[in-house]
């Protein structure tokens, strides 16, 4: 193989390079809101929300972004059912009279083409509040069964719940919830 022919075969081994901006739908095989709040000061509470839906739009070369998520709060799932419809309950996530959450953001920070920070609004039973999600992890590779390119990471933010009415339980349930969404998005 000459040399011009393995730098040939290597570029399409390599995800493209963004020039432009670029929409990724969520994959909902990888996409999933986690949660955590402390319980009696003694143990974490740890539930998630499936399977949000959403768009994600990335110019990485001009450092700029665009994300709407949504997420639906009846399709919570702690590992207890009992627990998981006293959470749907209007003193907490009000599923009936808001059964959706959504996230809008249109302020990303980035680090080269790495994102680091996607800040925006966040609404939960009505009440829109600023939150900031910093990434853990972010990446993009060409998949080798779609080929095309997903990319994705683990995000973590912190909200008040009471910042949205849903103070019930305190203060023996924490105000403080820590979110962390696991993303994947496949490029349109």
């Amino acid at each position: 193989m000459t040399r011009l022919g393995a730098w040939a075969a290597l570029a399409l081994l390599l995800p493209p390079a963004a020039a432009d901006p670029v929409v990724y739908r969520l994959d909902p095989a990888h996409s999933f809101v986690h949660f955590e709040v402390l319980h009696f000061g003694t143990s974490t509470l740890r539930g998630r929300f499936g399977v949000p839906e959403g768009l994600v739009e990335l110019d990485r070369a001009a450092g700029r972004g665009y994300a709407w998520v949504r997420i639906d709060t009846a399709r919570v799932d702690t590992g207890l059912p009992a627990f998981d419809a006293r959470l749907r309950q209007p003193d907490l996530l009000a599923s009936d009279a808001h059964p959706q959450a959504t996230f809008v953001a249109s302020s990303f920070s980035f680090d080269g083409d790495q994102v680091r920070a996607v800040r925006g609004e966040f609404t939960l039973r009505g009440i829109g509040q600023g939150l900031e999600l910093r990434a853990l992890r972010f990446g993009c590779h060409r998949h080798p069964q779609l080929q095309r390119e997903v990319c994705g990471g683990d995000f973590e933010g912190e909200l008040r719940r009471a910042d949205f009415g849903a103070s019930f339980g305190m203060p023996f349930v924490a105000n403080r919830v820590r979110l962390v969404l696991q993303v994947e998005g496949i490029r349109q």
